[in-house]
């Protein structure tokens, strides 16, 4: 027993890592990481196909055997996973509302915020910022204003005579995809 483990584990385990290499030739596509787990897992099947030889054949293709059919089934259970992943994958193009004129991709949130791209121009705005502000209503822009400045959204409400919805309603042309997009 000590002379196998001897043998596979000399030198950085050169030879149980070359079982290794000359059973992931036959599939390829692997990673460094990939090859490194698969070195692992090769641990794990040599500790236990040495608890399970009985000492009759050769060790080596009783070894081999193991090893592969051990890489055979973690790669398949790799490539199902990814199979899985792929039929849950959803695109930001899905349409969420009834007209399909909302997308899941208007909902994500980016580093982008339209409230300091307007207070952040001094020297008069860019063509774009002036295209962004003509599809706003007036009652948009003033919203977008005191935001920009600092008001509270109770603040706004109150110095505009507009209640929770139409705040919202504001809110949301003034931060749509739609809208937005020309700013992009």
């Amino acid at each position: 027993m000590e002379e196998i483990l001897n043998t596979y584990y000399k030198d950085n385990a050169r030879r149980l890592r070359g079982l290794v290499d000359r059973i992931l030739l036959k599939f390829g596509g692997l990673s460094d990481m990939d090859t490194d787990d698969f070195y692992s897992l090769a641990n794990e099947v040599f500790a236990d196909a040495i608890r399970r030889y009985d000492g009759s054949g050769d060790f080596d293709g009783f070894l081999y055997s193991c090893l592969l059919n051990r890489v055979k089934t973690e790669i398949t259970r790799r490539n199902r996973e990814k199979r899985r992943a792929e039929r849950m994958s959803v695109s930001i193009d899905t349409p969420v509302d009834e007209d399909e004129s909302e997308t899941l991709g208007d909902g994500i949130a980016g580093s982008f915020d339209v409230e300091r791209e307007v207070l952040g121009k001094e020297e008069g705005y860019s063509t774009r910022m002036l295209r962004y502000l003509e599809r706003l209503s007036g009652l948009q822009k003033k919203v977008l204003e005191m935001s920009a400045v600092g008001y509270s959204p109770c603040e706004i409400r109150t110095q505009l005579h507009i209640n929770e919805k139409q705040l919202a309603e504001c809110n949301s042309a003034i931060h749509s995809y739609r809208n937005v997009s020309v700013l992009l």
